[in-house]
């Protein structure tokens, strides 16, 4: 496991029904974005303002105790509230702690919650339904995800080590991360904005947890996202790929790539670095890459492939970032990946003008 290991600060006691370690972590991340959501709740107004997170366990650790609790002493834990389990109150802890008033939702599609937070997001700007978005996402470990995964088959016995032959499994992590999305950054950015060029969605259905292994859907979600941003193929610098370090998902992902953007594109799983972080994935890869991207961080680099260096011959052979292949240029588009249980497909695209 991955846990976050920082001191998190404490949900108010005037609002005890959000209070989980899920809502913690979102807390932390909105604390690095505060000023910029002040910025756009004094330009626009709280009711222009939407809130959308995704998630998969919301409060379900807390469930998890009280039930723990009950079966122990025949009553519920004091400061158990049944509401601290839906899925709703990540989105709804934000906007009250902001008093963003827009529409205010969650999405839950399991691991690609976040990253379908953000195409919401877009949708909700594109409809001129609010000026901003305070969009993102979190998960905290609980036992329901480890034992569903665990019985899945799916967890590593030793380290993610995605695309290898040795590949055999993930190992789950936790987290959050925020962004403030609108239809004119400009307007409360001092400085050249980090654009959504564009995002692309697909639901194959193929199977409630196996990935379909022609990767026909995540391939139309990535061709999606490069018609809705007005780019080809040749146009993204970077792909930070879902790269579970399962069997059928790295095969299914390097298929998908491969027939879409060939052996040129550099890529990355950033899995090994930060865990498997469920319906936050999305989002935290997608900071990611922001990050590799942002002024602020100047001489922040792509993240390198970290593996075996084994390679499968039995897959396509991606273009996979390591040392000896790092770019002599900054980077300036860049795609993330985020695939899920039920075949959800998201691809989203961000960069800034070249």
């Amino acid at each position: 496991m991955y846990p976050v290991s920082a001191e998190l600060t404490d949900i108010p006691d005037s609002l005890p029904a959000y209070r989980t370690r899920s809502n913690q972590l979102l807390c932390a991340a909105l604390e690095q974005i505060q000023d910029t959501v002040n910025t756009a709740i004094d330009t626009f107004g709280a009711k222009r303002i939407a809130v959308i997170t995704g998630t998969s366990t919301s409060g379900i650790a807390e469930g998890e105790n009280a039930v723990n609790h009950y079966q122990q002493h025949q009553t519920l834990p004091e400061h158990f509230v049944y509401k601290q389990q839906e899925i709703a109150a990540t989105s709804e802890v934000i906007a009250r702690l902001t008093g963003a008033s827009g529409p205010t939702y969650s999405v839950s599609t399991s691991c690609s919650s976040s990253s379908g937070a953000i195409c919401s997001a877009q949708r909700l700007l594109d409809h001129d339904l609010c000026d901003a978005v305070i969009v993102g996402g979190s998960d905290a470990l609980c036992q329901t995800t480890m034992q569903g995964f665990n019985a899945l088959g799916a967890i590593s016995q030793s380290v993610c080590n995605p695309f290898s032959r040795n590949r055999d499994g993930i190992v789950i992590g936790e987290g959050a991360a925020l962004f403030v999305v609108c239809r004119d950054p400009d307007i409360i950015s001092n400085h050249a904005p980090i654009r959504l060029y564009g995002s692309g969605m697909s639901a194959d259905a193929y199977h409630i947890s196996a990935p379909d292994p022609s990767g026909d859907g995540a391939k139309s979600a990535m061709q999606r996202a490069l018609k809705s941003a007005g780019l080809d193929a040749e146009a993204i610098d970077y792909i930070n790929l879902h790269g579970t370090a399962t069997p059928q998902n790295d095969a299914m992902e390097s298929k998908a790539v491969y027939d879409v953007f060939g052996t040129r594109t550099l890529c990355s799983s950033t899995k090994p670095l930060t865990g498997h972080c469920l319906g936050a994935s999305g989002i935290i890869e997608l900071a990611l890459c922001w990050l590799a991207l942002s002024h602020q961080h100047a001489g922040y680099h792509l993240l390198e492939h970290r593996w075996d260096g084994q390679r499968d011959n039995s897959l396509p052979q991606l273009n996979l970032l390591e040392t000896d292949n790092l770019p002599d240029h900054q980077p300036s588009i860049m795609m993330s990946n985020t695939y899920s249980f039920g075949g959800n497909n998201v691809s989203l695209i961000i960069g800034v003008e070249r």
